[in-house]
């Protein structure tokens, strides 16, 4: 059932969903703490980094809304469990060329990638054949983790390059919390990290670069940063939320794109990605000429992080409450229309003919 629907058939809320009667009226005192008097802001280009930031009645800065490129390169490693490990071959006839290997991993309390390998896998025998020398371990989301189901060049990737450190089981602090991570995320370990042909390698970052997808975002990320970045608590379950959001939620949605994003004649809208500061929307709409459609990506914000799906669930819906109370003209006593201080950013924008 649509939010709008459970209310205009009986406002009053039961607790069997979302909402209970106080958290309707929850924006009043959540929203005095968070006042953002713009509409929306363009912060980031189409095919790249912000060239320019366009505030229209801004009286405010924009509020963090957004993971930063640190959190995102963090997420991405920390989500996925494997990838591919490039070394310089030491092979005949193509010695120093890149070797790629499919390989598993974890991570220890530093973000630091912790392999499990076999002496004598090329990738291994590659590594002792080089010492010193870097390597670099490249994950991206696959279908399953990515919002949406994007594939190939469309979802988000990250490579890390460092030298390569062979972990003495004997003398390492953290080695009793590796084998359990390893065991619990690689069902094979328990069988295979016992063996004297087995060992673990710790990666030491020199430089980790991220990339959000096709034509977007590039960037190296300064080691510090990544380390002390944490990963996106919803990444794991994003792909769930945005596929019930768009099959179960369309009402919703056009409403508030509608209501809260000020756009007329949609032809279509879809929730691209949700993390625990805010979800994008894709909103394609008529242009002014003849059979010209315009499309524009929209970055809703949560007005606090939130710390589980459940919570990020309690404030999808608080913003479609919103867009439903504005548009039936609801007026709850104070100055500002429903919806007023939600925070909106306009992040990309592209005209097709």
């Amino acid at each position: 059932m649509k939010f709008s629907q459970i209310i205009s058939s009986a406002f009053a809320v039961s607790s069997a969903v979302a909402f209970s009667p106080s958290s309707i009226q929850s924006r009043h005192y959540s929203s005095q703490n968070s006042r953002w008097s713009h509409r929306y802001s363009t912060v980031e280009a189409v095919n790249g980094d912000a060239t320019k930031t366009e505030t229209t009645e801004a009286s405010s800065p924009i509020p963090n809304i957004r993971l930063s490129v640190e959190e995102k390169a963090k997420t991405v490693i920390t989500v996925c469990s494997s990838g591919t490990l490039c070394t310089k071959s030491n092979s005949d006839g193509i010695d120093g060329a890149p070797f790629g290997s499919f390989v598993d991993y974890v991570l220890d309390d530093e973000g630091n990638p912790i392999l499990l390998m076999n002496e004598l896998s090329m990738h291994t025998l590659n590594i002792a054949g080089d010492k010193g020398g870097l390597v670099t371990l490249f994950a991206q989301f696959d279908g399953k983790t990515s919002a949406e189901g994007k594939k190939g060049q469309d979802v988000s990737r990250c490579s890390i390059t460092g030298t390569v450190e062979k972990i003495d089981q004997n003398t390492a602090e953290d080695i009793d919390a590796l084998r359990m991570r390893y065991s619990i995320q690689h069902a094979y370990a328990d069988q295979v990290m016992d063996s004297p042909k087995f060992a673990f390698y710790r990666l030491i970052p020199t430089k980790v670069y991220f990339v959000g997808g096709f034509g977007v975002l590039a960037k190296w990320v300064p080691v510090g940063e990544y380390r002390d970045a944490a990963a996106d608590i919803l990444a794991m379950e994003a792909n769930g939320i945005v596929s019930k959001l768009n099959k179960e939620h369309t009402e919703d949605l056009m409403l508030t794109a509608t209501h809260l994003l000020d756009l007329a004649e949609i032809e279509r809208i879809r929730v691209t990605n949700v993390d625990r500061l805010g979800m994008d929307i894709r909103v394609t709409t008529k242009g002014r000429r003849r059979n010209k459609l315009i499309t524009d990506e929209f970055r809703i914000g949560f007005r606090i992080p939130v710390i589980s799906v459940e919570d990020a669930k309690s404030e999808v819906l608080k913003i479609f409450q919103e867009a439903w109370e504005k548009g039936n003209g609801y007026d709850w006593g104070d100055t500002d229309e429903p919806g007023s201080d939600v925070p909106i950013a306009k992040i990309a924008a592209d005209d097709l003919e």
